[in-house]
């Protein structure tokens, strides 16, 4: 008996199987392991590790002529020479206080912030307001029709302005290689994918490589590359924490929705301070600069309001005041409820440790509520002051007499201790035209109270701010 034989089967080769290799990684640090484990043995989380495919084509390259990476050889720090530092003007003041006086050239930038916030409006209207340079904004969200729609609502026109609709990256390094952009916009790093791995977009590995091929390019060709990247529930910039440690600098667009005002925020930045703050305006035609945060912060009220309280405060260079409300009021149920919106929860609790033990205000049975107006968050001890006698102003029902402020920090002894650049916050005090300021007495040395037409009051307890202001 003769076996059948298929002279095509014999002749053609089976195709090869590709086999998919995956592995798993952090979703908090972007460590790799070869199986699941409960807790990451680099950043100590439990169940963050998810699977991914990292299976690389070999065919595939990324962009080699602005990906590669040039050779190098160890010099001597004193044999180095460095140019004179030049950054581009962004056209937008608030911005490049935040950036620490522009963009620099090579520089990777990241803006975090919540959907719906307004990061694509504030790039968008960026990259439309640089009129002298050549932008792409690249978009993996929004259609070419889309943007065109928002760039008409700002009511800004650019012929600089190029639009890319892609995700994949080594297309888009084309692209950019045909126009020679001044700026690069990427919306957003979640939306990017290479074709060095096969993972899905977003995935941790393509976030991680995605980034390190944008670094990679603003290194080598000095071209400024923003990116925009989406949050989580927590709060926290989606992806590893590597891609914080990738950038440059790393932007927070944050802001209440009730509210219509946005504050960006340099968490960090390797050519500025981290300190600095910029705060915009949503309005119907885009976020509009704003120049002095003051007199949008404080409220106007006919009469004046127990509970109320003006404290000086610093963001960076910036000198701004700021109003705190407070509302103490007997407690409904067993335990006294304590709330606060914009101030440290643990600092108001210690505040009113402070009030009760140290100078016998019975507030242990009483609900405090306490709000910094305008949706923004303070965490500077200056405004210490200003909390305390928004309290006692609320549980007295007295009335702060009007043109009044605060600039001091109280100590758990019930001490007013005090606080650096005093002068700044009285000199913005008297340009919004208040009348008095309550100080740290131990801020007059090297105070010229001859140069300020504004009274200033020097406090050491509580104590005597009590007795000054509610006899």
């Amino acid at each position: 008996m003769v076996a059948w034989k298929n002279e095509n089967f014999t002749k053609n080769k089976r195709p090869p199987v590709t086999k998919i290799k995956t592995a798993y990684f952090c979703k908090n640090c972007g460590a790799q392991s070869p199986k699941w484990v409960g807790k990451c043995s680099s950043c100590n989380s439990w169940n963050t590790y998810e699977e991914e495919i990292i299976y690389k084509e070999k065919g595939s390259a990324s962009f080699e002529k602005n990906t590669a990476t040039k050779s190098s050889k160890p010099v001597l720090i004193d044999e180095i020479s460095v140019a004179s530092e030049i950054r581009i003007d962004s056209m937008n003041n608030e911005i490049n206080r935040v950036l620490g006086g522009g963009i620099v050239p090579g520089s990777l930038v990241l803006i975090g912030g919540e959907p719906g916030i307004g990061k694509s409006t504030l790039m968008l209207q960026m990259a439309l307001g640089l009129k002298n340079l050549k932008v792409l904004y690249i978009s993996g969200e929004e259609s070419d029709q889309q943007i065109k729609m928002r760039a008409e609502r700002l009511g800004i026109n650019n012929a600089q302005c190029y639009v890319l609709t892609e995700t994949n990256t080594q297309y888009i390094f084309k692209h950019i290689d045909a126009i020679e952009p001044d700026i690069i916009i990427i919306d957003s790093i979640q939306t990017l994918t290479t074709e060095l791995l096969d993972s899905s977009a977003g995935s941790i590995s393509q976030i991680r490589e995605c980034a390190a091929e944008l670094n990679r390019f603003a290194k080598n060709t000095h071209k400024s590359v923003f990116i925009i990247g989406h949050i989580t529930k927590d709060g926290t910039l989606a992806g590893p924490k590597i891609l914080e440690h990738m950038v440059d600098t790393v932007l927070q667009f944050e802001g209440d929705r009730n509210y219509i005002y946005r504050i960006l925020r340099a968490t960090k930045n390797r050519f500025g301070s981290t300190s600095e703050l910029g705060i915009f305006e949503m309005l119907n035609d885009g976020l509009r600069e704003v120049a002095n945060p003051s007199e949008i912060l404080i409220s106007q009220f006919d009469e004046p309001l127990s509970g109320v309280t003006i404290s000086a405060t610093i963001e960076g260079l910036r000198p701004m005041l700021i109003e705190s409300q407070a509302l103490v009021s007997s407690a409904a149920y067993g335990t006294p409820q304590r709330s606060s919106t914009g101030f440290d929860l643990r600092r108001l609790n210690m505040l009113l440790a402070v009030l009760e033990k140290r100078c016998g205000f019975r507030l242990g049975v009483k609900d405090v509520f306490l709000n910094i107006t305008g949706g923004i968050k303070v965490d500077d001890p200056a405004i210490d002051l200003g909390v305390v006698t928004a309290i006692l102003s609320s549980s007295e029902d007295i009335p702060i007499p009007d043109k009044t402020c605060f600039a001091a920090e109280v100590g758990l002894s019930g001490e007013i201790r005090p606080i650096n650049r005093i002068e700044q916050r009285i000199s913005e005090a008297e340009k919004l035209g208040f009348q008095t300021i309550f100080i740290s007495k131990y801020n007059l040395k090297g105070i010229p109270e001859n140069n300020f037409n504004i009274k200033i009051v020097p406090v050491s307890k509580i104590e005597e701010l009590f007795n000054y202001l509610f006899g």
